[in-house]
């Protein structure tokens, strides 16, 4: 049974990316089994898949005044980075300790994996949550409008809520705007660390102290008052779309 336990981790994550990109997750969820688990390690260990950096969609100073160039190559370019490679490295260690059959070490590497796994998730969001000032359009149209009025009254209560929720987050951790598959329904949530949302990810603005402080210094709400002009709200109404 603790081999069945430590590979859940690998279920959460790749539920979560289907769900981040709009893919029925059900052939995943089917690997939740007795057969399933083993065939869920099975491939983990034949795949040796490694995962990548991905490129930003735009300049590190694409994203100024906002964001300074500064700030995205060292989040990008340093944080992101070693989210990817710690969590290639725990998948190894994970396998390892699966071949090993040693119970505590898969256990711990397990919390590594969960942690950088949500960590390169988040970011592959977030960067394409933005965009150059000059291409956002300030506001939400389409689908994603239609909705947000309906669930928040306006656009203008929507960003309140959303603001104040995620500026009170205690520490590090993620403001997200979601939407319910069974509800149908959008949804503020926050998360703390690099802890997933419930629902679908939307869209994700990251208040980790590095996305932010070498500009902002300890003005968190100042941050996140200025990241809606270079919201990509063509990326957003296309997630949602994906969901209906």
């Amino acid at each position: 049974m603790w081999v069945y336990g430590t590979v859940l981790v690998y279920v959460a994550f790749l539920n979560y990316q289907a769900d981040a990109a709009g893919v029925d997750s059900m052939a995943i969820k089917s690997l939740i089994t007795t057969k399933g688990t083993s065939r869920l390690l099975s491939m983990s260990i034949q795949r040796r898949c490694k995962y990548t950096l991905p490129d930003l969609p735009y300049d590190y100073n694409a994203l100024e005044p906002v964001i300074s160039a500064d700030i995205m190559q060292l989040h990008h370019g340093k944080h992101h980075a070693a989210y990817v490679n710690n969590l290639n490295t725990a998948i190894e260690q994970l396998e390892d300790a699966n071949i090993r059959l040693d119970p505590l070490k898969a256990a711990t590497v397990s919390q590594a994996i969960k942690f950088n796994a949500g960590g390169h998730a988040n970011h592959s969001i977030f960067w394409h949550n933005l965009c150059p000032v000059k291409d956002a359009k300030g506001e939400p149209d389409g689908l994603v409008c239609d909705y947000i009025k309906r669930d928040f009254g306006s656009f203008d209560q929507f960003k309140t809520m959303f603001n104040t929720q995620t500026a009170g987050i205690q520490g590090s951790g993620w403001g997200w705007l979601t939407f319910d598959r069974n509800l149908k329904r959008l949804n503020i949530q926050c998360t703390a660390n690099q802890d997933p949302p419930s629902g679908v990810p939307l869209l994700g603005v990251d208040v980790w102290e590095h996305a932010y402080y070498l500009q902002y210094k300890n003005a968190r709400p100042d941050y996140l008052k200025a990241i809606w002009q270079i919201i990509n709200w063509a990326d957003v109404n296309k997630r949602l779309s994906e969901c209906l």
